[in-house]
């Protein structure tokens, strides 16, 4: 079907600002992590819920509602997603407990999921593949906006008027994404008239659930035979696929080795990166002696680079013939800021730490939008919801991963005593070096990994 440019506009608008307001529901938390601990007199271990809970959500959540949009629309399923994140955002500000602001951040990743996997499927069915890496280099543009205004905006309303009101910053502009979204009249449905696997759907969620549950709650004994649980589950979901006429995911994508590569790089990536905004949040406030705001216009560095230079690669990734160029630069670029940040102390100057900030910065530039437009670009149109959902899953499963790597050495090295303070400031710094260390050899290893010439099936043809 041929679209307009008005159609095309609207679209790419409207997922641009959800594009910003997801990240930013994961962002704007961190600073205020030191008021929510004192609050409800919770440590550090705990308090890493805050992005898992929304995390692990969304993964549960992303594979399912992309098959969801396939049968009954995407546009239908995007808006609903919004509307979800609305109720969640409105609740969390009365939240009157700890457990009651994981269950919304439990809502708001249900909700980013709906979102996430359609947004990026419409701008890839919409636009020609001639303009896509445009596209989708100004929607990731806008995901790290989201990463940039987070820490800010965060920092200064938690300063101003309390955690509790951060959440009121994202309502205006689900509406506005809504209202844009609404003025599309296209409804895209690839498998319209499909059945839902509910079997699939059961075996996947008790597979994302035990095994990332007891990833981020290592070294705990029943968290290692969740996690051998959750594998079997995922051995048992991976078989039902093979098999089921209405399957919850294509598996036959990843016999296509340019999008299974593709997405080992996305998962490589974010699981060396992500825990560096929750780190550097707590350094920053109790080792730095910042106030939220302070840090987080400093955090703004790194994400404001991406922004910056994301759409600039995002078009050049049209250009270049070796698709996997662009990818492996950022991923060693990243490596050696990660390398850095192994090296902070008690007494590490802003300076470096900007500069630090700064590299990272333009190691993701160099990695997202090329990554993720080969990622779309590899499968074919019928099949752009599932691949949209797999490189949201494999971006929020490294996301989790990098964090659960965070909690488990937060648990080993401080154990019970995971309240920052000055006689405990030598353990977290201990939990910072461990932490980019293991990250660090994650980003070789994608950086090693993507540098292998990856057929798919028109190459070989």
């Amino acid at each position: 079907m041929a679209y307009t440019d008005r159609e095309r506009h609207i679209v790419l608008l409207a997922c641009s600002i959800s594009a910003f307001i997801t990240p930013l529901l994961s962002t704007m938390m961190n600073l205020s992590l030191v008021s929510i601990g004192e609050e409800f007199s919770v440590g550090s271990h705990d308090l890493a819920y805050v992005n898992t809970a929304f995390l692990l959500s969304s993964v549960i959540f992303m594979v399912p509602l992309a098959k969801v949009g396939d049968i009954f629309g995407k546009r239908r399923t995007y808006i609903a997603g919004l509307m979800v994140i609305l109720i969640a955002c409105a609740l969390a500000i009365l939240s009157p407990s700890f457990w009651f602001l994981i269950m919304c951040r439990v809502l708001m990743g249900a909700g980013s999921a709906a979102v996430t996997c359609t947004s990026m499927s419409m701008i890839v069915d919409v636009y020609p593949p001639q303009n896509r890496g445009g596209a989708i280099g100004i929607q990731t543009m806008c995901v790290y906006i989201g990463l940039a205004a987070g820490p800010p905006i965060g920092g200064v309303l938690n300063d101003l008027v309390g955690w509790h009101n951060v959440f009121f910053v994202v309502l205006p502009m689900a509406l506005v994404s809504i209202g844009l979204m609404s003025m599309f009249h296209g409804e895209i449905r690839p498998d319209e008239g499909g059945r839902f696997d509910i079997r699939g759907t059961t075996l996947y969620a008790l597979a994302v659930f035990l095994t990332m549950g007891g990833v981020i709650n290592m070294p705990q004994t029943w968290a290692f035979a969740a996690t051998v649980l959750g594998l079997v589950f995922l051995f048992l979901f991976i078989r039902s696929q093979t098999s089921c006429p209405h399957r919850l995911l294509k598996t036959s994508l990843f016999r296509n080795r340019v999008f299974s590569g593709a997405c080992i790089a996305t998962f490589l990536s974010y699981a060396a990166s992500y825990s560096i905004s929750f780190f550097l949040a707590l350094y920053l406030q109790h080792i730095g002696g910042l106030t939220a705001t302070e840090a987080g216009i400093m955090m703004l560095v790194q994400p404001g680079v991406q922004a910056f230079g994301t759409p600039l690669f995002g078009r050049l990734s049209d250009k270049v013939a070796d698709k996997r160029l662009l990818p492996t630069i950022g991923m060693l670029i990243i490596a050696a800021g990660l390398l850095s940040m192994m090296t902070y102390g008690l007494d590490t100057s802003f300076v470096q730490i900007i500069v630090t900030m700064v590299v990272i910065g333009i190691g993701f530039s160099f990695f997202s939008a090329p990554n993720t437009s080969v990622i779309m670009g590899s499968v074919g149109r019928s099949d752009t919801g599932e691949a949209s959902a797999m490189a949201s899953v494999m971006r929020q499963t490294g996301m989790m991963v990098s964090m659960g790597i965070a909690m488990v050495y937060i648990a080993v090295i401080m154990g019970s005593a995971d309240n920052i303070s000055p006689t405990t400031y030598c353990d977290f710094l201990d939990v910072l070096m461990y932490s980019f260390g293991t990250c660090f050899a994650m980003c070789i290893l994608g950086a090693f990994l993507s540098t292998f010439k990856r057929k798919g099936p028109e190459e070989s043809s």
